[in-house]
């Protein structure tokens, strides 16, 4: 596959690391925030029995991880074709 004319690999580069910092700040704020910073404050709320802290120490981050996965994919996938670099 060849690069457009027009292809502006600056715009695509910023659009690309813009997405991969949200990406690492949410992953930071649900991994290291829910589970250890704000574990205090989200013990006063239970989930299933468990307080909400703990929960996300050890289940909630993996949900939110993995829908960060397929929403991570979803929006390069529209990087791609907004920057016409796409496979499809």
């Amino acid at each position: 596959m060849s690069k457009p004319q027009d292809f502006d690999s600056k715009a695509y580069w910023s659009a690309t690391l813009r997405l991969l910092i949200i990406t690492l700040v949410i992953w930071f704020i649900v991994s290291f925030g829910a589970g250890i910073l704000f574990r205090d404050v989200l013990d006063g709320i239970h989930l299933g029995g468990y307080p909400l802290g703990f929960w996300f120490a050890q289940q909630g981050s993996i949900y939110v991880f993995v829908a960060l996965i397929f929403w991570y994919a979803w929006r390069m996938g529209k990087i791609d074709r907004e920057h016409d670099v796409h496979e499809d």
